[in-house]
């Protein structure tokens, strides 16, 4: 109704004044554009053809935007990949064997069996360090030339791809394409199995694979402090 609603003022207004309206066809034509995913690394289908899901548009309605969404899908699934492997990796009672604090408080004492407790039990002060490294992480990132949104290639400053630089340098082009399409489908799989594994721990019974064996968290996932 909104949209209608809109749609209705707006053609009101090009009767009053008639230069804005080839405006308005000019935009809502470019809005239709259908994005040409083929283009990027990730936007083929892991089973072949095309991998065009965008069902809101996004992409054929911002095309400059492109690379700022495959910048945060690209943060996102990193991040996801490396909270998917912690949450096994502690639920299966693996620690870090050093200290956690210059007092000689261990790893261990944060608790295994349980991610998401797990977190909880740092202090306040671990929880900001590590926030706070994140973040200037995230600075320093953005700051670097040229600028993903300006030329420059999303994922690859050097600041964080340090090793995936080592690891794609002397490989051909068509092999360096691959290792960022798996990279990207990767992460999507994270994203989704780290989503899931936060569900059933808080949700019982809301993956349905997961309905005893998985521990319960009892506090909120929406609250870091």
């Amino acid at each position: 109704m909104q949209g209608l609603t809109l749609a209705l003022a707006l053609t009101g207004a090009s009767a009053l004044v008639a230069p804005a309206a080839p405006r308005a066809a000019t935009a809502l034509k470019a809005a239709d554009e259908v994005f040409d995913y083929s283009s990027i690394a990730g936007g083929e289908s892991g089973l072949g053809g095309r991998y065009d899901f965008d069902p809101m548009n996004f992409a054929g309605r911002y095309p400059g935007m492109v690379p700022w969404f495959r910048e945060a899908e690209l943060k996102h699934g990193r991040v996801a990949m490396a909270a998917f492997v912690g949450f096994l990796v502690n639920y299966q009672g693996i620690t870090f064997p050093a200290d956690l604090t210059m007092s000689g408080e261990k790893f261990s004492s944060l608790g295994t069996g349980n991610p998401l407790l797990a977190w909880d039990n740092i202090s306040d002060k671990g929880k900001w360090s590590i926030l706070g490294f994140i973040g200037l992480l995230e600075v320093l990132g953005e700051a670097e030339k040229p600028h993903y949104m300006r030329g420059g290639k999303s994922g690859t400053h050097d600041l964080v791809w340090y090793f995936g630089s080592k690891y794609l340098s002397g490989k051909t082009e068509e092999q360096k394409l691959r290792s960022r399409t798996a990279e990207i489908n990767n992460g999507r799989l994270a994203m989704i199995g780290i989503m899931g594994f936060i569900a059933a721990s808080t949700v019982p019974g809301s993956v349905p694979y997961f309905t005893e064996d998985l521990t319960q968290y009892s506090g909120s996932v929406w609250a870091p402090f």
